[in-house]
């Protein structure tokens, strides 16, 4: 017996109805925003996440898939979807093209790390990218976007979102500053990561998880009060538009995300349905991300989501899943009524509905208690008689009425969809 590996997760025809209300939602809202789909590569060469994503983060240090190629490369699997878009975005020359640029994408990705609820080592993510614009207005729009897709989840009223600033390189290196000053009696009594972290990037020991380091970051300075003027009139006017869309918020200033791409904005939406503060989508903007790998400074805000915790928090919820069931099934009595009755079933798929027919050589009997368990709306019966007369019996399972229909009557009587 070979087993799954560790972290990874089968999902079964049961689960199949969950997975396509996600993915078909993010199309139909993506479609509301005008986003366009793109699809990137599962793998890409190393250096792109260790230049895009931070190498003082925990993805690229600890959790990230790499190996050598067999020409020596060093590839890694995607941990996220941003930087192989960004990546896209430079090297297919679409910094030309009209802006703003508007992707989204439906992937899956890989992090080696310990595998819980809600957190595989591949794992799928909803995303969304927006380049070109500079304005609070596309922070905003980005927002408004992950709110009208978690609400079209019907999960919406059970998620609060909570927003902050991480400024501008300028005002962040302050802010760095009075981080290094704040931590150094401190820094002893704290984890090795968090010690690695206080001279290059002090920002991501706010991000630690070590609870001997909460009680020292849980009172750390805030980022609020370091932020220039510009930083600070972008974060007031996103307030605004958020308030005058409507959409409740709550500032936390110690939310920095966990990769080191994100400027000013950070956001994330949390719920209690998957454990306490679980983050179900989160993002921000991304200014300095396009030209820190080679391409020309083009701003961009974006946000991505991970399907498997959105699916325990619909399951928590109980959030009702619609899934088609088989419009028909053709039965057929014997070999030649069961040709027909392929045939039969052929032409009604071609016009539209879930179809059926026997492919166990089940006795009639038995073809009628199998399609009572799909739960068919309509049996169509074909046996020698049926093949004679040039017609069909047509059973309405609901009703228990049933009607004489001639083979090239059946498309009137199931109308093209």
């Amino acid at each position: 017996m070979i087993n799954i590996p560790k972290g990874c997760k089968d999902m079964l025809p049961a689960d199949g109805a969950t997975w396509r209300t996600v993915e078909e939602t993010a199309r139909e809202v993506a479609e509301e925003y005008n986003f366009k789909e793109i699809r990137t590569p599962t793998f890409e060469h190393t250096e792109l996440f260790a230049r895009g994503v931070g190498d003082t983060t925990d993805v690229v240090t600890k959790e990230m898939y790499t190996f050598l190629d067999k020409g020596g490369r060093s590839i890694t699997l995607r941990p996220e979807g941003t930087a192989g878009v960004a990546r896209a975005f430079i090297e297919n020359g679409l910094q030309g093209g009209v802006m703003p640029f508007k992707v989204f994408y439906l992937i899956s990705a890989f992090r080696y790390e310990r595998p819980q609820a809600g957190r595989l080592r591949e794992f799928h993510q909803f995303g969304a990218e927006l380049y070109g614009s500079d304005s609070p207005a596309a922070d905003a729009e980005a927002i408004l976007f992950a709110n009208r897709f978690l609400e079209k989840l019907q999960i919406g009223d059970s998620v609060e979102l909570r927003i902050n600033s991480i400024g501008c390189k300028h005002c962040r290196a302050k802010y760095a500053d009075a981080l290094r000053e704040y931590f150094r009696p401190h820094i002893g009594e704290m984890c090795e990561d968090c010690r690695a972290r206080f001279e290059k990037n002090p920002l991501r020991m706010l991000d630690c998880k070590n609870e001997g380091c909460k009680r020292y970051t849980a009172h750390a300075p805030s980022m609020l009060d370091y932020l220039c003027d510009d930083c600070r009139t972008h974060f007031e006017k996103l307030k605004s538009l958020l308030t005058a869309a409507e959409v409740s918020f709550t500032v936390d200033p110690r939310i920095v995300r966990g990769l080191d791409y994100y400027t000013r904005t950070v956001f994330e939406f949390t719920t209690d349905l998957i454990g306490a503060q679980s983050t179900v989508l989160g993002g921000g903007r991304y200014d300095a991300l396009i030209e820190q790998l080679g391409g020309r400074s083009t701003p961009a805000v974006g946000f991505a989501a991970g399907i498997e915790r959105l699916i325990l928090a619909m399951d928590a919820k109980e959030v009702p899943i619609i899934e088609r069931l088989p419009d028909v099934y053709v039965a057929g009595m014997d070999e030649a009524s069961r040709t027909r009755a392929m045939i039969v079933a052929e032409q009604l798929r071609r016009r539209g509905y879930i179809v059926e027919c026997d492919l166990m050589d089940r006795s009639v009997k038995a073809q009628f208690k199998y399609a009572d368990k799909l739960y068919a709306s309509k049996v169509i019966v074909i046996g020698e008689n049926e093949l004679k007369e040039g017609a069909v019996e047509i059973k309405d399972m609901s009703k228990s009425l049933s009607r004489r229909v001639k083979f090239d009557e059946i498309a009137q009587y199931f109308p093209k969809r």
